[in-house]
């Protein structure tokens, strides 16, 4: 394990099938709302139920960069990381990142009836 650690909200069965997707795709370390460390909790924001996020030994990611950071160590799609360096160029690519991990989020419960870990454990 690397020691960086995706934080989700491990209620939510949409949620926790994409934790489970980039657990296995990648060294990350998966952690819920429910089972985190003091010093996890000391490290995310006040707010931090509001979205996922990834922590590294230097940084903290949130919502969308959380996500993009998630994407780029699984590898997924196969160079994802120079993807991002390359539209890290463009003014907008972080608003429009953190717009479309919103969209996703706010709708995790009706994507939830599609794909979820509860659902697909069934």
């Amino acid at each position: 394990m690397s020691g960086d650690a995706l934080v989700y909200d491990d209620d939510c069965g949409f949620c926790t099938w994409w934790a489970d997707y980039f657990a296995r795709r990648s060294d990350l370390d998966v952690v819920g709302f429910s089972e985190l460390t003091d010093e996890q909790r000391a490290r995310l924001p006040e707010d931090f139920e509001s979205c996922a996020h990834l922590l590294t030994d230097d940084a903290v990611y949130s919502c969308g960069a959380a996500a993009e950071e998630a994407f780029a160590m699984a590898d997924i799609p196969p160079g994802s990381r120079d993807l991002t360096r390359f539209f890290r160029q463009f003014d907008d690519y972080r608003r429009l990142r953190e717009r479309l991990y919103r969209e996703v989020a706010d709708r995790r419960d009706v994507l939830g009836l599609f794909v979820s870990k509860d659902r697909l454990d069934d």
